[in-house]
């Protein structure tokens, strides 16, 4: 069969669904559509068609979203796949719209609502878009059960085709455990996009709090890029010697590795990767209590909940963190690993993602 797999993003799709891939090439011809933002020389390295489809990632525009869809009607029109498989909000509205127009079998991957179903007039908009992408889906992925739930509250699509995976799963071999840094300080790394939806003002406030506290003690470790709105949050953290910035680093495992806990103060997520790499790295987590976090802890054992946008909250559970003994958070550092080992071993999501497509093909 011809499977073409539609993303947004040439970058996650390689660092997430790679092992996906090679699966399906085993026995299929697979080509990708994606704009071009890394590894995509890698993609072709392992003898992938690569078709560069430029797009808006978050904005919305009636014009260029026309654009778009045309633009898929084209590809999927000259390609002729046998399956189709999107990922992000766009592929998925769009070309899952093209995709029921020809009556070509399509899979939806769901990576979480995003700031689309916090906003009520955006909602509805939304809503109604996936109604009509989605009908002639044959099955929908999600990365947490809240999701797929709230799909099928919404009455975007019926239950029998929802689909719930562990997230992308975590390759176990290359994040592998690595023994708990012996630091002089603790030190809090929070690693992912520096902008509000993530809890970046409940986590600089709750840390500022921390340090007053217990000062070098404690060290806030960040890497990632942040939004325009951060800039001068960040710099006031570093000149004031509260935090290290590291900026955006296309390999984290280092940063994992040096850390003795990873704090995630989400507002939302699919389901994060970045906890799940962080766990099966053998380091203790400090989240929110919400779909596509709480998965990923067992909570007082191998990490910590706290109250979604809630700085108090927060900031209890980092003071409690600093209170473990050493041998505390190498143990719940251990935990942490056995967690992601028995629930989201990569090969199993990819398992599950395979016989999910080729059961209901329609093939």
């Amino acid at each position: 069969m011809k499977i073409l797999i539609i993303t947004n993003h040439s970058y996650m799709l390689y660092r997430f669904r790679k092992e996906l891939i090679e699966n399906l090439m085993e026995s299929h011809e697979v080509v990708l559509s994606m704009p071009f933002q890394g590894h995509e020389e890698d993609f072709m390295a392992m003898g992938l068609k690569c078709l560069n489809t430029k797009m808006d990632r978050r904005g919305i525009n009636i014009k260029e979203d026309l654009k778009l869809c045309k633009g898929y009607d084209k590809l999927i029109r000259e390609e002729n796949p046998d399956i189709v498989i999107t990922y992000s909000i766009k592929p998925n509205v769009y070309a899952g719209a093209v995709c029921a127009k020809r009556n070509i079998p399509y899979f939806v991957n769901v990576q979480g609502l995003g700031t689309a179903f916090q906003r009520k007039g955006l909602a509805a908009l939304v809503t109604l878009m996936y109604k009509f992408s989605l009908r002639k889906a044959k099955k929908v992925f999600f990365e947490n059960t809240g999701n797929a739930r709230e799909f099928i509250n919404r009455k975007i699509i019926k239950e029998d085709k929802t689909v719930v995976l562990s997230g992308a799963g975590i390759n176990l071999k290359e994040y592998a455990f690595t023994p708990y840094p012996e630091n002089d300080k603790i030190h809090f790394l929070y690693l992912g996009r520096i902008m509000k939806e993530k809890g970046i003002d409940e986590l600089f406030a709750a840390f500022k709090r921390l340090y007053s506290e217990l000062g070098d003690k404690v060290q806030l470790d960040l890497v990632g890029f942040y939004d325009d709105d951060y800039e001068a949050k960040v710099n006031e953290l570093v000149n004031e010697g509260l935090a290290v910035f590291y900026g955006f680093q296309s390999e984290p495992r280092p940063y994992y590795a040096s850390a003795d806990c990873v704090v995630m103060p989400s507002y939302h997520e699919g389901l994060s990767n970045v906890l799940l790499e962080a766990a099966a790295m053998g380091r203790p987590i400090i989240t929110t209590d919400i779909h596509g976090c709480k998965e990923t802890v067992s909570d007082g054992e191998s990490g910590l909940l706290c109250k979604v946008q809630d700085e108090e909250s927060l900031y209890q559970k980092m003071k409690e963190f600093t209170l473990l003994t050493m041998e505390q958070r190498k143990e719940m550092g251990i935990k942490a690993r056995e967690k992601i080992e028995k629930e989201f071993d990569k090969q199993k999501v990819v398992e599950k993602t395979v016989a999910a497509v080729f059961e209901n093909c329609g093939k």
